[in-house]
């Protein structure tokens, strides 16, 4: 199957779609064995409950990095107790690969370089996405638009040549306030953190509440520059094609 052709062809039919109709959409794909990668955010809770809700034959997972908060770790436990039909798989890092990446720069190297952090992310975060994406051809992500410039002109699907396959957006044109306004209105369990300044909430020492006036995404690797922020999760064709053309394309995003 030609993926990306068929990419173009899911932009035709999602844009116009409101972000439900577009997960719920994925059911005329379910041969591609779609799956939703979760971080838990309000953002991804939103999507579980439709998934759940409605549902519809997509995987849903999440990386557990091993330095992720309590907090969020909780949201895991409520989603399968107010979600008990959908099953939400768990990844973790490979654990020899864990123990040498802490033997060659520390428990926290990752605040030495950003080619260190970026290790650190691949091994905790990249290397688990993988192995979750082996036997799917769409991956669907919480993706906005809002969240960075480098995410600002996003569209709701396009193809990742890299991992040869589709990734799909259903909010990437969903605002902050929408979302939470569903979420209160579904009450759908999301991490308290959100409500104590915490827009985007990745593992623990790599994220810290934003102050009045501060980008949402300066809460993440605060210590580095705008174009390196971001963990290696979402490259296209391993470089960062995005609204904004950085300098620093080395394939972690």
């Amino acid at each position: 199957m030609d993926l990306n052709a068929l990419t173009q062809k899911l932009v035709e039919e999602l844009t116009p779609l409101s972000w439900e109709e577009r997960i719920t959409h994925l059911r005329n794909y379910a041969e591609l064995f779609p799956a939703f990668s979760t971080s838990l955010s309000y953002d991804d809770q939103a999507i579980t409950h439709v998934i759940a809700e409605e549902d519809i034959p997509i995987r849903v997972f999440a990386i557990d990095t091993g330095r992720l908060f309590e907090q969020t770790l909780e949201v895991l436990q409520k989603n399968e107790e107010r979600y008990p039909n959908l099953q939400i798989e768990t990844y973790y890092p490979n654990a020899e690969k864990t123990q040498n990446l802490i033997a060659r720069q520390g428990i926290n190297g990752f605040y030495d370089s950003i080619e260190k952090r970026k290790a650190c992310c691949f091994t905790r975060k990249v290397e688990p996405l993988a192995r979750a994406l082996e036997e799917s051809q769409i991956w669907m992500s919480g993706l906005r638009r809002e969240h960075s410039d480098n995410r600002g002109d996003l569209p709701v699907a396009e193809y990742d040549a890299g991992r040869d396959i589709i990734k799909i957006y259903p909010i990437i044109d969903v605002s902050t306030e929408d979302l939470r306004a569903y979420i209160d209105a579904h009450n759908i369990p999301f991490n308290p953190m959100h409500d104590e300044g915490y827009p985007s909430i990745g593992c623990a020492p790599c994220t810290r509440a934003i102050k009045a006036g501060e980008h949402p995404r300066q809460g993440r690797w605060w210590w580095e520059q705008d174009d390196a922020q971001e963990c290696g999760l979402h490259v296209v064709d391993g470089k960062l094609v995005r609204a904004k053309q950085t300098t620093n394309n080395q394939g972690l995003l």
